[in-house]
């Protein structure tokens, strides 16, 4: 009787869960903040969240800021050691954020200015997340599952930050008919000792390569693919390849676009529920509602891989595959910014805000296989350029955000002859609204842009060709 060769171990797997587990706390980290925003500003003594801009942008500026050193760090010396410091960095940072406005005795620690410089820090080291993880997922797998590797990633973080408003109404908030677990001071201490959990069981469980794992049998690094590229030494980063590149600068100025408007479902949304529908801390399916954008984006994550795989096929182009379904999700999105304002209910608005999130997250599996076919060995650095490119949207937003708000606010003041202090709640609710209208229908415009970039977006446009 013949030997059967052994069947390829599974590690790959466990390095999946564990990328995965990562981009979930990314997004507890991040929309735990928002979730945090109105009792914060409370605290901190100011009239709304809108007067947190300031703090959102620190966050945005400095993630897209440090993306490309963290990138670079982890195409030179690996994913492993590069993930172990900045997660734990950014978990400390998440912890301190519970201290800012404490008073002990006649003490406060800190304000305002000390949480833009928290979260300014916690940005910093949050930017090479997902650029190591796309170089773990570089080392760890055959290209073929590239984009649904990255699907399972972000359909992850997604489900995380979906949960997480839910999550906060438990633990902080409470309920009908419970008591609140927590403080919002609490809540923070809490997510930060969750990275520090991550970090050690990534310490023990994974390896920068197939090849250093003692796990990983002959068949499954045969099955992964033993490249030469897979190396992290001895190779210059291309950056003026890369900085010339045809189809980077379009995926960039496509990323930019579309965190451009995704932004607000990590920052103002709850805010804007609470003002729009009046809908308390504590309503279980006003917490479903908020993190809704997320849990419906989560499923675009899975399925934009699996339909832009399918149609490739179908068509026999990878870059025609990619282009038909990612325009396409980018324009249904423009659609529903387009309409959101005029939404008659909270359930209508809330529809057509997790349509317009499924059809962006439909793209991110697409864009970020195209940096690991632009970049191949510095996959990392392509990814990282990208997501910065990408996060100075956000930032952009962030400040555009509160600055349209509080400038309608200022107008309607204007109008009535009186301070904006001293402006009624229904004439300000009518004139934050107004705002975000205005808001809106820049983000509608904004995703026809990003769909027109996918024109100039070639996934075999390598920066590594001559």
């Amino acid at each position: 009787m013949e030997d059967r060769e052994p069947a390829p171990t599974r590690v790959r797997y466990g390095v999946l869960a564990l990328v995965c587990g990562l981009s979930m706390i990314t997004y507890l980290d991040r929309v735990c903040f928002g979730a945090a925003a109105p009792s914060m500003a409370a605290d901190l003594g100011l009239t709304g969240v809108a007067e947190l801009k300031w703090a959102f942008v620190a966050f945005s500026l400095s993630y897209g800021l440090f993306e490309i050193p963290a990138g670079w760090l982890g195409d030179r010396w690996g994913p492993r050691g590069t993930l172990i410091r900045i997660v734990s960095w950014w978990s400390v940072f998440t912890a301190l954020t519970g201290l800012v406005g404490m008073k002990l005795g006649s003490w406060t620690l800190g304000g305002l200015t000390s949480l833009i410089a928290l979260r300014f820090l916690f940005g910093a080291g949050e930017a090479g997340a997902y650029p190591n993880i796309t170089r773990a997922i570089h080392n760890w797998f055959p290209v073929e599952r590239w984009e649904t590797a990255q699907g399972m990633v972000w359909m992850s973080g997604r489900l995380a930050g979906g949960i997480t408003p839910f999550l906060w109404a438990i633990l902080v908030a409470g309920t009908p008919t419970a008591q609140p677990l927590m403080h919002w001071r609490g809540a923070f201490f809490v997510f930060g000792a969750v990275g520090l959990v991550w970090c050690a069981a990534f310490a023990v469980l994974f390896r920068n390569r197939p090849e250093e794992h003692p796990s990983v049998n002959d068949e499954e690094a045969r099955l992964i693919g033993r490249r030469e590229e897979n190396s992290e030494e001895g190779h210059a980063v291309p950056w003026r390849a890369l900085a010339t590149n045809r189809s980077l600068i379009a995926l960039c100025l496509m990323y930019s676009l579309i965190n451009y408007g995704w932004g607000f479902n990590i920052t103002y949304l709850a805010g804007y529920l609470q003002e729009r529908y009046a809908v308390p801390d504590n309503d279980l399916w006003g917490a479903i509602y908020k993190g809704a954008p997320l849990w419906v984006g989560a499923v675009g994550c899975v399925t934009g891989g699996i339909v832009v795989s399918a149609v490739s096929r179908r068509l026999g182009d990878r870059r025609l595959g990619r282009r038909v379904v990612c325009m396409g999700a980018l324009l249904m999105c423009a659609a529903c910014w387009w309409f959101a304002p005029s939404a008659p209910d909270m359930h209508w608005f809330c529809l057509l805000i997790s349509l317009g999130a499924f059809g962006i997250d439909m793209t991110l599996g697409a864009a970020w296989a195209s940096c690991q076919d632009i970049g191949r060995r510095h996959a990392a650095v392509a990814a990282a350029c990208m997501n910065m490119i990408g996060t100075f949207g956000a930032a952009v937003a962030g400040w555009v955000t509160g600055t349209i708000v509080q400038w309608a606010v200022s107008e309607k003041a204007a109008s009535l002859g009186v301070a904006v202090s001293e402006l009624g709640t229904a004439d300000r609710h009518a004139a934050q609204m107004q705002g975000f209208s205005t808001v809106f229908s820049t983000y509608a415009a904004v995703y026809v842009v990003a769909a027109l970039c996918w024109l100039a977006i070639h996934p075999r446009d390598s920066a590594e060709q001559p």
